[in-house]
């Protein structure tokens, strides 16, 4: 991202000094549609970013601009609404905030962002939480970082109508370099996991695009609660796989195998954590293995190219685990692999996925990343 470029459009467009933030996306490394059963989760922030430059209005007013869509939209601050698409993202996230308390001003924003859209890597809490960000900072308002993530993820519910969890925003909010969350999202409690040496991260874009809001996501988190409410228990977090196997069959079979995904990828990812505080990369790898087929077969969230690009990965040597990253139906996975693999990757799958699907896919390396904050312009 070229920050004098974007500092040099918001002035050319409102004529003012901005001030900038930036809010990463994410790659999830294990624990999938985990979040909004109260269960575990370990994501990463990575370092694309969304950043959003913000001068005060002396209105109630917030003038927006995507100079990533070429787009641009106003909203009063005092009347809230719904405006369509990416809009409710930006407007969503500021009556969110005021919803809890904020008192916020009036706002000149310019978005940017090199976060690939429609890929799983969470661009949406991308935007909301640089935006919020910028909002804060205008208004003058300490607002503590749960809190932000907390009215992100309330504007993606109500505001876009997408039921997710709140890793995504939490993760942009609390990112660690070199660092993995592993998150409790019943008590937010969590633990910062310092990734092995040697070891990176590549995120590969099956160029497949996917659209959460079209109900599939909203579907999978009915039949979780489904099962919750057949199973008399708040959420699927406090299920076991002995329970699960010793009461399933008051259960639906979709409803079933939706649960055993849940409840296996929690296990998952307790023991990822520990084989992370072991360096055991292997193990780690097994897992994320394991994550990607349960998935595909219980969850039914992956696609033909998502397996595809497993596979291919699984075939490379020096490659310790793949798996799909995101909601599913397209969009990324993560691998994590030997630096020193990164080359015969990159070719590989590359070259094999092209080969398969005509489609060419973008690899991209990564490490994991500071969560979101001010960037202070050079000059």
């Amino acid at each position: 991202m070229n920050l004098l470029h974007l500092a040099d459009g918001f002035r050319n467009r409102f004529k003012a000094e901005p001030r900038v933030f930036r809010a990463p996306g994410r790659v999830n490394l294990i624990g999938e549609h985990t979040d909004y059963n109260d269960g575990f989760v370990m994501p990463a922030a990575i370092h694309f970013a969304t950043y959003v430059a913000v001068n005060e209005r002396d209105d109630a007013s917030v003038s927006v601009y995507s100079h990533t869509l070429r787009e641009a939209f106003e909203f009063d601050l005092t009347r809230p609404g719904r405006f369509g698409g990416w809009r409710d993202y930006v407007a969503g996230t500021a009556y969110a905030l005021q919803e809890r308390g904020v008192k916020l001003a009036g706002a000149n924003l310019y978005i940017d962002s090199d976060v690939p859209l429609g890929a799983g890597v969470s661009s949406s809490a991308a935007l909301e939480v640089a935006t919020a960000h910028a909002l804060l900072s205008v208004a003058g308002a300490n607002v503590d970082p749960l809190l932000i993530a907390l009215a992100c993820q309330r504007a993606e519910n109500e505001y876009v109508g997408v039921r997710s969890g709140i890793m995504d925003q939490f993760v942009s909010c609390f990112g660690q370099q070199n660092h993995a969350l592993m998150i409790d999202c019943r008590t937010l409690d969590y633990e910062a996991l310092p990734l092995p040496p040697g070891v990176v991260l590549v995120v590969c874009n099956t160029m497949v695009k996917h659209e959460l809001t079209g109900g599939e996501y909203n579907e999978r988190r009915a039949d979780c609660e489904e099962g919750s409410r057949l199973l008399g228990v708040a959420a699927l977090r406090d299920v076991t796989l002995d329970d699960l196997r010793e009461r399933g069959g008051t259960l639906p079979e979709r409803v079933y195998r939706r649960c055993r995904h849940v409840v296996t990828e929690n296990a998952r990812v307790e023991l990822a954590a520990d084989a992370v505080r072991k360096h055991d990369c292997s193990r780690f790898g097994e897992l994320m293995y394991e994550s990607h087929r349960s998935l595909r077969e219980d969850y039914e969230v992956t696609c033909d190219e998502l397996d595809l690009m497993v596979d291919l990965a699984r075939e490379v040597r020096g490659v310790y685990g793949a798996r799909m990253t995101g909601g599913g139906f397209g969009g990324c996975t993560i691998n994590l692999l030997a630096v020193d693999a990164v080359e015969r990757f990159q070719r590989s799958v590359s070259d094999g996925y092209r080969a398969r699907t005509g489609i060419q896919p973008m690899l991209y390396v990564t490490g994991a990343h500071d969560g979101a904050g001010e960037i202070v312009l050079a000059g």
